[in-house]
């Protein structure tokens, strides 16, 4: 017997579901809009991944599998879709993916019957999380995650081992497990992406050079690198094309978010900058352009943070925090998924149009206090002169 109060909670969660999400009209910055309600939550999970529904065996209907957080979606346009593959994170601190499509990119996101079991091909590997998406060139749709296992030679119960997990899919059904990527100078890598053309007739990646699972260590920022054989992906040079810079928003670490956008001007990257503060890390997301003819090469970067946690996305279980690993470019308009403080997932939206002239018409930073001062009268200088 299927128990009651299923059902109450089943109309309670369609009519969470259904709420239509309307742009934040208190927030304008001419670049990109934001919008009231995050996309997925917690709340957004199937209630048959959480409850027994049998009432003899669960009477007080109380979560069996409960689930903390949604967050961190790699995403993709298929078959009139717009597609997340999310990271959902159990109770028991595991991560495991879940497809969530809407028809519209912005509200009505709904889970598929089941999570992703991926192929169990790794029996070291302990979580897995963060997929980027890739529609490539050569008929396959990637995903490049995460793959965490315990670091055996620290003693440390905390010490772990980040590598690049690779699948690949037609339909966001079926997967098929790749070898994990080989990087021979970075012993670790997390936040890697793969480019959706090929280079010089060989699979292109965007890497994140680490020596340890926190730290990156003398790992430079997000590089770039090219193997012959997907199948077995193995990188036997990093360039460094995103630099860490001191007193800057990439100083900690910085990473690949969603998969470049191809536009006339160029490849436009979304990307995420750390630095560290009395409160701990704090992620902000940025943007810079690389060249159509060489993806290994900026051609434009804007100064500064691009987008930051606002409002209640600044509190979550890391708080303070936006990151992004997916976004979709679907006739003209971009759809910028992105998850606040490890916690839920949002969407902001902005035209391919717009992108391009934030990205190639926004002053770069000058990296000095006095030079920044230098910059900023020059521009009210300007403003104030139109304005006589």
């Amino acid at each position: 017997m299927i128990h009651e109060k299923y059902f109450s909670m089943l109309k309670e969660q369609e009519k969470f579901l259904s709420r239509k999400n309307k742009i934040d009209e208190t927030f304008y910055n001419g670049v990109y809009d934001r919008y009231e309600n995050p996309i997925l939550t917690r709340d957004s999970v199937p209630l048959t991944w959480k409850y027994d529904l049998n009432k003899e065996t669960n009477p007080f209907f109380m979560e069996r599998l409960g689930v903390n957080c949604v967050f961190n979606s790699g995403a993709i346009y298929l078959n009139g879709k717009y597609c997340l593959v999310c990271r959902v994170e159990g109770n028991d601190r595991k991560s495991f993916f879940a497809v969530a499509e809407s028809p519209n990119g912005i509200d009505n996101f709904r889970f598929r019957d089941y999570p992703i079991l991926l192929p169990d091909t790794c029996p070291e590997e302990t979580n897995v999380y963060d997929m980027r998406l890739t529609q490539h060139e050569d008929g396959w749709i990637y995903g490049v995650f995460c793959s965490e296992s315990k670091d055996k030679s620290n003693p440390d119960l905390g010490a772990a081992v980040a590598a690049a997990g690779i699948v690949r899919t037609k339909d966001l059904e079926t997967w098929e497990r790749l070898p994990n990527l080989v990087t021979k100078h970075s012993p670790q890598q997390r936040n890697v992406c793969l480019h959706p053309e090929f280079v010089d007739g060989k699979y292109a990646f965007y890497t994140r050079p680490m020596d340890d699972f926190i730290n990156t260590g003398s790992g430079g920022g997000i590089g770039f690198g090219l193997c012959d054989d997907i199948t077995h992906p193995v990188i036997d040079e990093e360039k460094i094309i995103s630099k860490r810079i001191y007193h800057t928003i990439t100083e900690a670490k910085n990473g690949a978010g969603a998969t470049p956008i191809k536009t006339d001007k160029g490849w436009i990257h979304i990307s995420h900058g750390v630095r560290n503060t009395a409160a701990g890390l704090r992620y902000v997301l940025y943007v810079y352009a690389t060249s159509l003819e060489d993806p290994s090469k900026v051609i434009a970067e804007p100064s500064g943070v691009f987008l930051v946690p606002l409002k209640g996305e600044r509190v979550g279980d890391v708080s303070n925090v936006v990151f992004t690993n997916g976004a979709i470019e679907h006739d003209g308009k971009i759809f910028i998924y992105y998850a606040s403080s490890d916690t839920r997932m949002h969407v902001a939206t902005t035209t391919v149009e717009k992108m391009i002239d934030y990205v190639f018409n926004t002053p770069q930073d000058p990296h000095r206090s006095c030079d920044c001062v230098k910059q900023r009268c020059d521009f009210i200088k300007k403003n104030l002169e139109l304005l006589k």
